[in-house]
């Protein structure tokens, strides 16, 4: 909601909704796309999802725009480190082996990226 303009990040309600995303929807401090339960997948699908590396960044926004700048440029390099020799990053990243899962390269995965270094660097000027 933030990322769009609905709430700031900074309206408590965000930074409730934030901090349980941070908190419940992550493996290893990287954002899942939603909890699995054993079994059937929520969208249906049968197996293991990696972390979502767009979910990823979209937090590292978050906490930018709530003030929170070194939580954000912490996220925001674990999740960059995971990027290939020249830079690409994939759709998922297994968290507990680093290994790239998914469509790769992914260029929602490099959007989310630009958008939360513009989002860093913003919040880094405000700060």
């Amino acid at each position: 909601m933030p990322l769009l303009g609905f709430l700031p990040a900074t309206d408590e309600r965000m930074r409730a909704t934030i901090d349980a995303i941070a908190r419940d929807l992550t493996e290893d401090g990287l954002v899942l796309r939603s909890r699995s339960e054993e079994g059937l997948n929520a969208d249906g699908l049968v197996g293991e999802e990696g972390t979502f590396v767009i979910c990823s960044f979209w937090l590292a926004s978050c906490l930018a725009r709530a003030g929170e700048v070194a939580r954000a440029e912490e996220l925001f390099a674990r999740v960059a480190g995971y990027a290939n020799g020249v830079g690409l990053l994939a759709e998922e990243i297994d968290a507990a082996s680093g290994e790239l899962l998914g469509n790769f390269p992914q260029a929602f995965s490099h959007i989310g990226l630009i958008h939360a270094a513009v989002d860093i660097d913003q919040a880094r000027g405000s700060a």
